[in-house]
């Protein structure tokens, strides 16, 4: 490996999404659109819990750092994808292909602990509505996203120190929109087949964990919600409802990713649109429209 100059390939060719320049001009007006959506929608949620001093609460602190992260998270590829629409040559430097993929991950990764934090804080105002103000302070929320940043820090280190001395040569083609690992590293002149099982267990292993936590807390959540009267419980269960929602979006397409044997390319390729582009549109909607205190909110600004 120390033989090989990885300097050989300074740049990757994206394939992109379909070759048909009519569909190309079609899905540019469709993921422009969405995107700017995505924007607006995103940190409209941010200013409006900011901004209004009813909001300033554990629940809401958690779900402006939630918008945040899908902003960012949809900023990591979809500018890039939306470009590439204009171009007949798609290509992505080598420098920018390892940004991709360490934002990527770094923001997925904090993601998926974010929504733990979201459920646990749920879980303590339904199940221990007492001890809720003493249990979710200002230290406990602040603690909750720094984890949050601080592992998908981790993860996407870790991912990014697989591949970061890799042998690049030869093979330059991806066929995505973006530079997703597993391709990548698959272009290496090397056989990567134990690395492929490794980075796939790396991100398994974040999701089903923190899947599973959601899934315990949750159950306790609906389990506390049956067991008492129906006089609180509808408001509960409205909350719980969209907060299992966006779970489900934004679990749903890594569990097939990494636990499908199979790779089947158009199959991978709306995996990927639906985690990059459709996931950050879908939780500020689903929160706005589910969430009666926001759309109040935004009516008193």
């Amino acid at each position: 490996m120390e033989g090989v100059n990885q300097s050989v390939v300074s740049e990757f060719i994206i394939l992109g999404l379909c070759s048909s320049w009519e569909l190309q001009a079609f899905l540019l007006v469709i993921f422009s659109s969405l995107y700017l959506i995505t924007i607006l929608g995103n940190n409209c949620i941010v200013l409006v819990i900011i901004a209004d001093l009813h909001l300033h609460s554990p629940m809401y602190f958690l779900l402006a750092n939630l918008s945040f992260t899908d902003f960012c998270l949809s900023s990591v590829t979809t500018p890039k994808m939306i470009t590439d629409f204009l171009k007949e040559n798609k290509t992505i430097s080598f420098e920018g292909c390892i940004c991709q993929i360490f934002f990527g991950h770094f923001f997925g990764g904090g993601e998926m602990v974010l929504l733990v934090s979201m459920a646990y804080d749920r879980y303590v105002a339904i199940c221990k509505p007492l001890h809720y103000l003493s249990i979710m302070n200002r230290q406990m929320c602040i603690g909750l996203v720094m984890t949050s940043w601080i592992i998908g820090f981790v993860h996407s280190i870790s991912q990014l120190a697989m591949i970061l001395r890799l042998p690049f040569c030869g093979l330059r083609e991806l066929d995505s929109f973006f530079c997703d690992i597993l391709l990548v590293i698959k272009l290496a002149c090397i056989d990567t087949s134990i690395l492929e099982m490794w980075i796939n267990a790396d991100s398994g292993v974040l999701a089903t964990i923190c899947f599973i936590l959601l899934l315990i807390c949750y159950f306790y959540i609906l389990l506390a919600i049956w067991l008492h009267s129906k006089d609180g419980a509808s408001k509960a269960l409205s909350t719980c409802t969209a907060h299992i929602t966006v779970v489900v979006l934004f679990f749903g397409p890594c569990i097939f990713i990494y636990l499908w044997p199979l790779s089947i390319t158009w199959v991978d390729k709306f995996l990927a649109v639906f985690y990059a582009v459709i996931t950050p549109l879908l939780n500020p909607a689903i929160y706005t429209l589910r969430n009666k205190e926001i759309k109040n909110a935004i009516k008193r600004l």
